[in-house]
C-alpha cells in the first residue's frame, strides 16, 4: 500500500521532549498555538530552493557559532576543479592534523596511517572527523592558514555577508553564520556532485592504504539521511558547547508538486531537537503550508 507523505512523517518523527519543573519530561508539540511549526532551535530557516520563498523564518540572520557545518565549506573549497584533488591518491595523517581536531570528538584516523582522499572525504562529511579536514587541505598543497582564508574568500563569493571562518574544522566559536547565510552554501554544496553523493549515504567503510583487512565504518551523523524516508540533496551537522546542536539540510519533498527545500537549525539544545525541528517543519509545510496554498489560503505565513 503506498503511503503518504504525511504518514511517513507520522512514522519517522523523532520524539520531541522538553522538561519541565522537576525535570518531568513532556513531548512538544508539532505546531504552535499560532499554526506553526513548533520549532525549538533558535535561528531557523526553511526556503523553497524552486521558487526562492521563505517558507519559515526564526531569527534568520542572528549569527551564531555554526561547528562542523563549517566543513561544509572546507569540502567545497577543496574540490574545488581548479586544485585538482586527486579522490584515489593517499594522504598520510601527521601530528598537526591531531593538534587541529584537539579538543573535538574522537577520530578514528591515527597519526602516521595512510587514506585516500576519498576516504577521507567521506570522514570529513559523513562522520565529521576533525582530522581528515586539514589532512584533505594538505592534499592539495593548502596548510590550515590557506584553507581558511579560502574559506572566507569562497563566503564571500557565495554572497555570505554575515559568515567568517576562524579554523577549517568548526571547532572555534569565531566560525559563525546565519540561517539564510547558510542557505547559500547548501545551494553550493548541492551542484557539487561529490558533496551531494557523500552526504546522502547512510554509511561507507573506509580502508587504510596497505591494510586491505582493516575497516573504519562511518555512519552519517545525519539522523534524516540515514533513516532513508526523505530524499536528501545535501546535509550537515555540527555541535559545540557554545553553537549547541545544529543542522542544514536540503531535501526534496513532494506534495502537489516537488520542490527543494533547504532547512537550517542552530542553537537546538538536544542532540535529536534538530532533527525534530526538521520533521516538524516538513509536516508543516505538507499538512498546512503547501495544502493551504492550494486551497487559496494565504494565512498560513
Amino acid at each position: 500500500m503506498k503511503r503518504t507523505l504525511a504518514s511517513l512523517l507520522a512514522m519517522t518523527l523523532v520524539p520531541a521532549l522538553a522538561f519541565g519543573k522537576g525535570g518531568h519530561a513532556r513531548p512538544i508539540a508539532t505546531y504552535t498555538h499560532g499554526g506553526m511549526p513548533n520549532v525549538q532551535a533558535q535561528a531557523a530557516v526553511a526556503i523553497d530552493l524552486t521558487t526562492g520563498e521563505e517558507l519559515y523564518v526564526k531569527n534568520p540572520d542572528a549569527v551564531r557559532p555554526i561547528a562542523s557545518i563549517s566543513k561544509l565549506m572546507a569540502m567545497l573549497v577543496v574540490l574545488d576543479p581548479s586544485r585538482h584533488l586527486d579522490l584515489d591518491a593517499p594522504t598520510t595523517m601527521i601530528d598537526s592534523d591531531r593538534q587541529i581536531a584537539f579538543g573535538g570528538a574522537r577520530s578514528r584516523l591515527p597519526v602516521g596511517m595512510s587514506f585516500t582522499n576519498r576516504d577521507l572525504l567521506h570522514a570529513a562529511l559523513m562522520a565529521s572527523d576533525n582530522r581528515a579536514v586539514p589532512a584533505l587541505g594538505r592534499a592539495v598543497d593548502l596548510n590550515p592558514r590557506q584553507l581558511v582564508a579560502a574559506m572566507n574568500a569562497k563566503a564571500k563569493e557565495l554572497g555570505m555577508k554575515n559568515t567568517h571562518y576562524e579554523d577549517p574544522v568548526g571547532l572555534n566559536a569565531g566560525n559563525t553564520s546565519t540561517p539564510r547565510d547558510l542557505v547559500l552554501m547548501l545551494k553550493a554544496a548541492i551542484h557539487q556532485p561529490l558533496i551531494a553523493e557523500i552526504t546522502q549515504k547512510p554509511k561507507y567503510v573506509a580502508h587504510p592504504v596497505g591494510h586491505p583487512g582493516w575497516t573504519i565504518e562511518y555512519n552519517n551523523t545525519d539522523v534524516i539521511a540515514r533513516s532513508g524516508k526523505f530524499s536528501v540533496l545535501t546535509g550537515k551537522t555540527g555541535y559545540t558547547d557554545l553553537a549547541l546542536y545544529c543542522l542544514a539540510i536540503a531535501v526534496r519533498m513532494t506534495a502537489a508538486q516537488q520542490h527543494d527545500v533547504a532547512m537550517v537549525f542552530l542553537g537546538a539544545v538536544g542532540k535529536m531537537t534538530r532533527f525534530a525541528d526538521f520533521h516538524r517543519t516538513a509536516q508543516w509545510l505538507t499538512e498546512r503550508k503547501w495544502k493551504s496554498t492550494a486551497t487559496g489560503d494565504a494565512n498560513t505565513l
